[in-house]
């Protein structure tokens, strides 16, 4: 089972695999009607039941949609380091605080070429003490990490 953060309601494998939902749909849905104030109390939860079993240091990774809830638990302190593939719904340089890797890919229309430069150009280098790092995958598109075709070479690799 994994949690889908499009419907606030678990989902199953199977249903992912046999594309038995409209993914593109459900991202504006969930874009659209599950803003910080749906999404950010169930990671609160989360977060706090870990924290009741003596967690007490945290690194998230997210895929498109999840990675401006990434960011804000940054931002708030209640994580430490954030990996990101095929990211949205963010700003570079503003929302880039905590150590980062971002996953990025060669078409992609909420990461664009553009952007990833841009984020290159702030970050690399050394330039942020927090620690950074962008790879890149070749021949893949937004979403590659969670939905790419298999039978594609570059896009299995992308997303292993």
């Amino acid at each position: 089972m994994i949690y889908d953060f499009h419907t606030l309601q678990f989902t199953s494998t199977q249903a992912i695999r046999a594309g038995s939902f409209d993914r593109d749909e459900r991202c504006m849905v969930a874009m659209l009607k599950h803003g910080k104030e749906q999404t950010r109390p169930s990671l609160d939860k989360v977060i706090a039941v870990l924290k009741e079993e003596s967690v007490t240091k945290f690194g998230a990774t997210a895929y498109c949609f999840g990675g401006r809830y990434t960011f804000d638990l940054a931002f708030d302190n209640v994580i430490q380091c954030i990996v990101v593939s095929h990211p949205s719904l963010f700003t570079v340089p503003d929302d880039l605080k905590a150590p980062l890797l971002i996953n990025s890919c060669e078409v992609d229309q909420m990461f664009p070429a553009e952007a990833q430069a841009k984020a290159d150009e702030i970050f690399g280098d050394g330039k942020f003490s927090p620690g950074y790092k962008r790879e890149y995958f070749s021949g893949c598109t937004h979403g590659f990490s969670v939905r790419g075709d298999m039978t594609d070479p570059l896009v299995k690799a992308g997303k292993e």
